[in-house]
């Protein structure tokens, strides 16, 4: 398969020129570009029908395409992509466009919703498109988790903050989870929420874990050593320990409580670890909350172009994205440097709030 790099590499430059001239000027005016229009732009002095002979040969390459019989060409798909990946001439943001994204940029008491808001209506003013701004996920205090099973392999978490926020996100269960089994991991995470985060919920179930490993192997440790009883497993999910001849213990022996109280702790830690599972899926899941500037149902286009940038916290780490959707005759080189500002700024400005 050719790609657009060899295809384009492989282009003398009247025949890269005349592309490039074909899909600017169909971003500018939305129209079919023709040849006598071309003939008069190009820096090289050729005839019409040149021109047509190349405009051919790229509508051959699936560069371009003619809408309509002795029309003009514009860009496909493929013709746009390779123009924004090889052609696109990004420059700066223009000053206009730079003070009304910095306007929007509030106090800085301003909660992160609210700027996220701010920003993604400023976006589809200046860009005439609908924004979309991906919120970082939350790391305040919860005050109430609730799994929502939504099928055999995907389930709903819903997560309310103690600030009044409210959160969906999408993950796929462990296996064999039933909706009585999410039900049971809720509670039981809803009696230890109050005032952690999911990151500080997490490491207590894995210090409780810990714990009762410990006890496990304190309890057993003699049974294994006496020979009474082996691990089989050991170290693994799916561990468990044998008490061999059970007839043979001594009636009425601390070794029955001693058991119990294993057969106690193991059903402990397999919920444990259940629950710890759900949490790591749940800090995992995808499905952030979406701000958009504009238009509803906005997936639903067709035809349509996304210009999308991620926004970093001071760790460097990918916290979020903001972006535009809009025609695929965005003017991308207006648009490209408005979007990489935007999130920069927001990245700066919500690593600010966040050490608030």
């Amino acid at each position: 398969m050719i790609t657009p790099q060899a295809i384009l590499s492989d282009m003398n430059d009247r025949t890269r020129e005349v592309f490039r001239r074909v899909v600017e000027g169909y971003l500018t005016s939305g129209e079919p570009v023709g040849s006598r229009t071309l003939t008069r732009s190009l820096t090289e002095r050729v005839s019409a029908a040149t021109v047509r002979n190349v405009m051919q040969d790229l509508e051959f390459l699936g560069l371009l395409n003619s809408p309509h019989v002795s029309a003009g060409r514009v860009p496909t798909q493929a013709g746009l992509r390779m123009f924004v990946d090889s052609l696109l001439e990004v420059g700066s943001v223009a000053p206009e466009d730079q003070e009304r994204i910095d306007a929007t940029m509030g106090p800085s008491d301003q909660d992160v919703a609210s700027l996220l808001d701010d920003v993604g209506a400023a976006l589809s003013v200046i860009t005439r498109g609908a924004s979309v701004v991906l919120a970082p996920k939350r790391e305040a205090a919860i005050k109430h988790i609730e799994f929502v099973a939504l099928g055999a392999d995907r389930a709903l978490v819903v997560l309310v903050f103690a600030d009044g926020q409210v959160e969906n996100r999408i993950f796929a269960p462990p296996p064999g989870q039933t909706p009585s089994s999410m039900r049971e991991a809720a509670n039981f995470l809803n009696a230890l929420a109050e005032g952690r985060t999911l990151s500080e919920l997490r490491q207590n179930m894995v210090a409780d874990i810990a714990h009762r490993r410990q006890e496990i192997d304190s309890l057993a440790r003699q049974m294994v050593e006496s020979g009474l009883a082996l691990w089989e497993n050991a170290g693994e999910s799916s561990e468990r320990l044998i008490v061999r001849g059970r007839s043979n213990l001594i009636e009425g022996a601390a070794d029955h409580v001693e058991i119990d109280r294993i057969r106690e702790l193991f059903d402990d830690l397999e919920r444990k670890r259940d629950i710890a599972e759900f949490l790591n899926l749940t800090e995992a899941g995808d499905g952030v909350r979406i701000f958009i500037g504009s238009e509803n149902k906005l997936f639903s286009l067709s035809g349509s172009s996304l210009v999308v940038s991620p926004y970093m916290n001071a760790d460097r780490k990918i916290i979020g994205a903001v972006g535009v959707i809009g025609p695929t005759r965005l003017n991308y080189g207006r648009i490209v440097p408005i979007v990489d500002y935007t999130a920069q700024l927001v990245g700066r400005l919500v690593s600010d709030r966040g050490k608030g």
